[in-house]
Formats: structure tokens, C-alpha cells, sequence
């Protein structure tokens, strides 16, 4: 302690005579020593502290929480949480059944549609970690209806869970950095965009990141050795499930490195899934890792205030069991740049993306009708693969909404995507009997979305 204070009354003597960031230190008029401001200061505890982090593809931009209730000393108790969702999608291929299919993001065409309705509550008061977030909407029905371990014994169902978006419950300690001991449902490690649509640079999320879960259910460590670097270690019931295929745990090892605000490094594992069912020989391993880099900062230009740009590469394969991973793997990369103008109220965000899934053991189905032109392709050996292009233009008048104007063209080297006569039934309605009926599925779509993304 003698030799810190030491040091800094050295350091507050020098600058005394120079400066600090080109500004001159002010002196207490009666005293004759610098304002307590500017007295030297242990290092902040506290991981990433004093980063601007708004700005990263799959964060938060939000720097304000208004629904928060404080004790009487000012420390933080609960912060609420509200998050509104809705969008307008017009298909260029116009589906009968107004079904956009191959997405976790956009279900509907031609409709106006919520996507997410959510409210919620956390906290980490007095070291207590606490974290209850619902949702309602078309994205349930997209992503967690298609759940189907929890038909795997009993006392568990997609109705009890659904509307569970995070949960969780567990305790910081204060060690390092910070330690962090949690279990419950979380949203996906996996992948660098969000599950929350309003914290990603466009509205349908990449390839890459379709493709791969969006919750888990188990337990993770979060560990901060220092201020710029964050690990992670998780026991997992599987791959995107409530339950178990099987009798094993799948393992999970998450890192992120931020050496400044302007930069974030991220690699991420999933290992030892046991994730077919009745096959636990089967093993599934996934890896990706980004770079989110921003290169210009203005934010007080009117014209062109920031830039940044991302890149997402994915890799995974099963094996095992019967299954070779040459016949059952992905690869697949996202490539993003943004732009934002007039003090970050304006952002526009071009990105490509394109995937390869031979086996397309990760794939989405594009019908419920097993007979259709997508499922021979795949059983006659055609391997897919996929390209994305995407522009989006955001309107920001404050952080706490999002006007998105999107347009998206996809295409496929086999049938993929919905046509004219849609993937339900012949006449679009879920009742009507489909005899020999087949889905009609083209390998490319375009579309324009029109979004609204309110939270608070």
C-alpha cells in the first residue's frame, strides 16, 4: 500500500505540470491538490468496465434501464424488462398458405405478425443472481414448439416451458473478477447473433446462426480471470432441448476477449452431444468463433458516426453410431458491415452468409408433408448448400426503439424454400388431406420486411 501511495503522488506531481488527454489538471483553490475526481484509483473489479458495448452485433444497446427499483442506499434490487416485437413479411414467391418457411426469425408472409412479446425481472443484488424473462409470440412456435425431447418420459412438456425465454437462479462470487455459478434455461452461447431480434444488426438472423440452438437448459461457471476476458463452462441436457436424447450431458466452453471497447474476439464449443435419438453412439460437435471490430467512431457526426463490421465462422459435425462425420457436417460463414449516420440514429447493415450441411443433419424441414422435392434430393445424395444476401436499414430516434426495413434473397442448389402453392396442404389449411399432394419448394425467395422493436 506504501509503495502505491508512493507512485501516485508521484504520478499526481508530474501531471501537474503537464496534461492528461491534452487537459489540464484543476487545483482546489484552498488546498492546492487536485479534485478528488481526479485522485488515483484502484482498478475497477468490475469485467468490461467503462466499455461502450452498444455497438457489437448480438448485444444490447440500451445504456438506460428505466424499471429499476433501488434500496435505500441506491444499489440496484430488480430491473424490469418489457420487449415488443412485431413485423409485416412480403414473400416475393407469395405462399398460398402465407407460410415463410426456412427461418427461426420470420414464419409468416403478407401478415402482420408479433414475433416476441416479453417482460421480465433479474437481479444481482447482494450477490444473489436472479433472472425470470417471458415470451409470447410466433417465434415460440418456430423454435421451441419443434422440441422433441420433452416426448422423452414424462412430467415435462413444451406447454409448461415455452413461455420460459430465460430462467435462471445462482450467486456471484467475489473472486478474480467475478465468478458467476448459475442453473436454468439460457439463451444459446452458440453463435454470435442474439435471440432477441432488436440486439442484432439485421432481422433474419445468418445462416450459421438459423441453423444452430437458441436455449439450453442446464448449468454454466462464468468466470472472469481479469477485466478484458470471460470463460465459460457448461453442463448441458443437449442440443437446443428442455431434456435428454439419451442417458448423457452434453459440455459446453464459451470465451469471450475484449482487450478494448472496439474490439471483441469470441470462440465458443459444444462437445460430447448425445443428440439422436436412440442412438447415443452419435456424438455431435460444434465450434464457431467471430470477430466484431468497430474502426471508425464519431458520435457526434451528422454524417457518418460509426462503422463496424463482424464475421462468423461455424464448423460441426456428428459421427458415431453408424454415422461418419464426411456424410454429416456443417461449415458455413457470416460476413457483415454497418454503418451508422446522423449520431447513431440511422444504421445501415449489408451481409452475406453462406453455409454447406451434406446430410443436412442441421437443417430445417421445409414441410410437414414427408414426400416433397427437398427430402429426395437429400435421400438421393445431393448435398446442401446455401447463400444469403442481406440489407437492412435501422431508424433509431432513442435507444429504446427500432425501426427495420430489410430485404433478403436466399438460394439453394436443391428445392428449399416455399412457392405459390406453399408447403401445407393443397389448399393452405393444416386440416385439408394431402393424399398425393406435394409441397411446392423453389431454390431461391426474396422478401421485405417491415419491423417494430420497442424494450424498455
Amino acid at each position: 500500500m506504501k509503495s502505491k501511495t508512493f507512485h501516485a503522488a508521484c504520478f499526481l506531481g508530474l501531471t501537474a505540470l503537464s496534461q492528461i488527454n491534452g487537459q489540464e489538471i484543476k487545483k482546489d483553490s484552498l488546498l492546492g491538490k487536485p479534485k478528488d475526481s481526479l485522485i488515483t484509483k484502484m482498478e475497477s473489479r468490475i469485467p468490461f468496465d467503462g466499455y461502450d458495448l452498444t455497438w457489437i452485433n448480438g448485444q444490447n444497446r440500451q445504456t438506460d434501464f428505466p424499471l429499476t427499483l433501488k434500496d435505500k442506499d441506491g444499489e440496484t434490487i430488480l430491473t424490469g424488462v418489457t420487449y415488443v416485437d412485431a413485423y409485416y413479411n412480403y414473400d416475393f414467391n407469395r405462399p398460398k398458405d402465407n407460410t415463410h418457411t426456412i427461418s427461426s426469425a420470420i414464419g409468416r408472409s403478407n401478415e402482420v405478425t408479433i414475433n416476441m412479446a416479453s417482460i421480465g425481472l433479474e437481479t444481482n443484488y447482494k450477490n444473489v443472481i436472479g433472472r425470470l424473462w417471458l415470451q409470447y409470440g410466433q417465434m415460440g412456435s418456430i423454435v421451441q414448439d419443434l422440441d422433441g425431447t420433452v416426448n422423452h418420459g414424462k412430467n415435462t412438456s413444451v406447454g409448461n416451458l415455452k413461455y420460459i425465454r430465460e430462467a435462471a437462479a445462482g450467486y456471484h462470487f467475489n473472486v478474480m473478477h467475478g465468478l458467476n455459478v448459475e442453473a436454468g434455461i439460457f439463451m444459446s452461447y452458440i453463435g454470435l447473433e442474439s435471440y432477441v431480434l432488436g440486439e442484432n444488426w439485421n432481422y433474419q438472423r445468418s445462416l450459421v446462426c438459423d441453423f444452430t440452438p437458441f436455449y439450453f437448459q442446464g448449468a454454466r461457471i462464468q468466470a472472469y480471470p481479469s477485466k478484458k476476458f470471460k470463460t465459460e463452462i457448461w453442463v448441458l441436457n443437449g442440443w437446443q432441448t428442455y431434456n435428454s436424447w439419451n442417458t448423457g450431458l452434453g459440455l459446453g466452453v464459451s470465451n469471450y476477449y475484449r482487450p478494448t471497447e472496439n474490439l471483441q474476439l469470441v470462440a465458443n464449443f459444444y462437445l460430447n452431444g448425445k443428440d439422436t435419438r436412440n442412438n447415443p453412439g452419435v456424438r455431435r460437435f460444434h465450434h464457431d468463433h467471430s470477430i466484431v471490430a468497430r474502426y471508425y467512431k464519431n458520435k457526434e457526426s451528422k454524417g457518418l458516426s460509426q462503422a463496424a463490421f463482424s464475421i462468423n465462422n461455424h464448423y460441426g459435425f456428428q459421427s458415431g453410431g453408424g454415422i461418419k462425420a464426411r456424410d454429416n457436417y456443417m461449415i458455413g460463414t457470416s460476413v457483415a458491415n454497418r454503418l451508422w449516420f446522423h449520431n447513431n440514429k440511422i444504421a445501415l447493415t449489408l451481409r452475406a452468409d453462406a453455409v454447406s450441411n451434406p446430410g443436412a443433419y442441421l437443417a430445417f424441414s421445409p414441410s410437414p408433408v414427408a414426400q416433397n422435392d427437398f427430402n429426395d434430393a437429400i435421400a438421393s445424395g445431393e448435398k446442401l448448400k446455401m447463400f444469403q444476401g442481406t440489407a437492412t436499414v435501422d431508424i433509431m430516434p432513442n435507444q429504446f426503439v427500432t425501426f427495420r426495413l430489410e430485404y433478403g434473397f436466399r438460394k439453394s442448389n436443391i428445392p428449399y424454400f416455399a412457392g405459390r402453392e406453399g408447403t401445407t396442404s393443397p389448399d393452405g389449411w393444416i386440416d385439408t388431406p394431402i393424399e398425393s399432394w406435394r409441397p411446392d419448394l423453389r431454390k431461391s425467395d426474396s422478401r421485405f420486411t417491415l419491423a417494430v422493436m420497442f424494450r424498455l
